[in-house]
């Protein structure tokens, strides 16, 4: 069965009225949350982890793809109207935005965003059903030893892209390791970091470690710089684009589109790599008009990056619903999702789940439509949403974090793990840790310990099989590079001084 038929397949899954209402829902949370500053995709999907147990896997997917793609989209308001990134992908945007909103230019910035994204997110979910089942059949031949590599593939790239240090990089990897050992060794039957706890022998459960780490710890950080006072909100009316605007937007779009998708499916790669080019790349091609207003709010520096964010969420799919490799943290919140349900993302999932995957690809398209239809005429109601007390906001969501954990087992021990992890998170915020690191350390870590001991049971202990496959061997020379080149370039740039 060809892509295209199970595509097809995949609308019918997701055009079941149950299954829209799902995908609405999640795409008017991704926008809403992507609107508030310091609240983005991967802290509401790990605030929905817990209580989405009883709802089936296609429509949990098919929301939390929703919340993925509306908090790309919503991320623009903030930065536009406030000069405050909702995510760090938006911090390009607000570099034109804002300014643009402060010449009296909000609603055209708005509607460029909004469309931009619209047209960009189509096109990388086309790209997505295109090169999904071409991963999926190189991904078979895939070994142990291959698989390993993968891992420490992730492990590299993300520490040292995502993090402003490599060492900090690697230390919050480290914990993420550590806390992914706590529990009985699967081959040994030993228990591992319990503490005489038995509550832990099972391990702490990943949807603990994501609320804690990415939800509790995010709003405690956001809660500790609170400023006093109302923020200014620009006023903005429906957004438009005239005759001139579209010719300006519509080359920047196609741009940033061809940007954002590669890189999103690149480990480390992300949204914030492509939204800086994507601007880049149209101030040098800028000329005339376009030229003079860069700095001072062109139209351009809008369009351009919020397209590369959009794609680059359709690219991060790529290698996570292939590969089960997570290359951004939304979407290692998202590889835990699929844990929650005992699914593992990769070839089998595409063999033995094709309606849960061809309908989570073709509720993108659909929430796609339905994000635009959202963003163009109700731009105004989601600018004042912003006026919401920050201290009202934080706190309603620390009790839903805790009432949602606390539903996982009925477990005070569960709780006791939730605020230390909270805190933690919160001190690895304070002192520069990312968290994304910690999260893929801890889901990957156990598949990359289980593959180890498998390669190396096939090698009869010889460590020189892990460096046998040609697959592995260029996985870990990327790994080397993506460790290293971060470090090369800082020494350079030393010398250069």
């Amino acid at each position: 069965m060809n892509s295209f038929q199970l595509l097809m397949d995949g609308f019918a899954t997701a055009l079941t009225p149950i299954n829209l209402i799902y995908a609405l829902i999640g795409v008017t949370l991704g926008t809403l949350v992507g609107v508030l500053p310091g609240i983005g995709p991967a802290m509401t999907v790990a605030l929905l982890l817990p209580i989405t147990f009883s709802v089936p896997p296609a429509s949990a997917f098919i929301m939390f793809a929703g919340i993925y793609y509306g908090g790309m989209y919503g991320g623009s308001t903030t930065s536009i109207l406030l000069n405050t990134p909702g995510e760090s992908s938006s911090m390009i945007t607000a570099l034109e935005g804002n300014k643009m909103a402060k010449r009296g230019r909000a609603a055209q910035a708005l509607a460029t965003a909004a469309i931009g994204s619209f047209v960009a997110g189509t096109i990388a979910t086309g790209l997505l059903v295109v090169a999904a089942p071409l991963v999926v059949d190189f991904a078979i031949s895939f070994g142990p030893e291959d698989y390993f590599a993968l891992a420490i593939l992730a492990f590299t790239a993300v520490s040292s892209v995502l993090s402003r240090s490599v060492v900090r990089g690697l230390a919050s990897l480290g914990v993420g390791l550590v806390i992914g050992l706590i529990g009985i060794d699967q081959q040994t039957g030993q228990a591992r970091l319990t503490m005489g706890v038995p509550q832990l022998l099972d391990g702490i459960d990943v949807v603990i470690v994501a609320v804690g780490l990415f939800a509790l710890g995010e709003v405690l950080y956001v809660a500790s710089r609170l400023r006093h006072g109302e923020p200014e909100v620009i006023p903005v009316g429906r957004p438009f684009l005239g005759r001139s605007d579209w010719s300006r937007s519509w080359r920047p779009w196609l741009r940033g589109t061809a940007l954002g998708f590669p890189f999103g499916a690149l480990p480390g790669g992300g949204a914030e790599i492509p939204t800086f080019l994507s601007y880049t790349a149209e101030k040098r091609l800028a000329r005339g008009i376009a030229r003079e207003e860069f700095g001072k709010g062109a139209i351009e520096g809008v369009a351009g990056p919020e397209a590369a964010n959009n794609a680059s969420a359709a690219g991060t799919l790529v290698p996570l619903l292939t590969l089960g490799l997570p290359t951004s943290a939304t979407a290692a919140i998202l590889l835990a999702a699929f844990q929650q349900y005992g699914l593992q993302p990769g070839p089998q999932l595409f063999d033995h789940n094709p309606a849960l995957v061809w309908g989570m690809i073709a509720s993108l398209f659909i929430g796609n439509t339905m994000l635009l239809v959202l963003n163009l005429p109700l731009a105004p109601l989601w600018a004042r949403v912003l006026h919401i007390p920050r201290p009202y906001l934080y706190s309603g969501i620390v009790l839903f974090a805790a009432l949602g954990v606390y539903a996982l087992n009925s477990s005070w021990v569960d709780m006791v793990i939730l605020y230390v992890l909270g805190m933690l998170g919160f001190a690895m915020r304070r002192f520069g840790l990312p968290i994304a690191p910690a999260v893929i350390g801890l889901i990957l870590g156990p598949m990359a310990e289980v593959q180890l001991r498998r390669a190396l049971a096939i090698g009869a202990g010889d460590v020189t099989v892990l460096v046998k496959s040609p697959i592995a061997v260029t996985l870990l020379v990327i790994s080397l590079l993506a460790l290293f080149t971060p470090l090369i370039r800082k020494v350079a740039a030393r010398r250069d001084a």
